[in-house]
């Protein structure tokens, strides 16, 4: 492969890297994994509802992008193929947790500590996520739980969209590409999502909130129409 990894890094040749990857080239795939291992499981960790299933998920996708790229033909860019297994893992995952929610054990659980010093560890303490994005570190920690708590609380698959234009950075044609839909629905999607996250975030209790969610609603029944 010679030196196309340090070429890559300063100025990406995709169609060489996916030539070298189709190839076979551990090298190239290595180079894959190190560029987009973080982003995905950042974006996984935010899109499933259980963060540990997170590191699982994201080698899971690497698995299908190796096994798949020999039949990639550059219909999209690379990333955001790669980034649509990642969403499809995703949503079988949570179509798995639906179907198992009864066996679901509440992140407030203690799950150890020493009981002689009166100190126990929580299931949440566990889930930390082991590197920060870009996005989480632009904010302060107790700013970035208030938004990753308020966006949790967006419903699917207004929440995804947000996360793809606003925190994955994707222009509005790749995430419309990405969730197979038009862009006027990705344009309405963020709209409505924004709306309902900005509402968690203060607070709102009636009017700014119940009009969201009325938004969301909206739109969902224009999508199904």
């Amino acid at each position: 492969m010679g030196n196309i990894a340090s070429a890559l890094t300063l100025q990406p040749d995709e169609a060489a890297l996916i030539a070298e990857l189709q190839a076979g080239s551990e090298e190239a795939f290595a180079w894959l994994i190190a560029r987009f291992h973080q982003p995905i499981y950042s974006l996984l960790a935010r899109t499933v509802h259980d963060r540990a299933d997170a590191a699982d998920l994201t080698q899971e996708v690497f698995v299908k992008v190796f096994r798949g790229v020999g039949g990639f033909h550059g219909e999209s860019s690379l990333r955001t193929w790669i980034y649509r297994i990642a969403l499809h893992e995703a949503s079988n995952q949570r179509r798995w947790w639906m179907r198992h929610k009864q066996q679901e054990v509440p992140i407030e659980q203690e799950i150890g500590g020493d009981i002689h010093c009166g100190s126990s560890l929580k299931l949440k303490e566990t889930l930390i996520d082991p590197g920060e994005s870009p996005f989480d570190m632009a904010m302060h920690e107790e700013n970035r739980a208030r938004v990753e708590a308020a966006l949790s609380q967006v419903p699917e698959p207004f929440r995804t969209t947000l996360i793809l234009r606003d925190i994955e950075g994707f222009v509005y044609e790749e995430v419309a590409e990405i969730q197979g839909v038009n862009l006027g629905t990705v344009k309405s999607r963020l709209v409505r999502g924004r709306a309902l996250l900005k509402a968690i975030l203060e607070g709102a209790r009636s009017a700014d909130a119940a009009l969201a969610r009325r938004g969301i609603e909206a739109t969902l029944r224009e999508e199904a129409r």
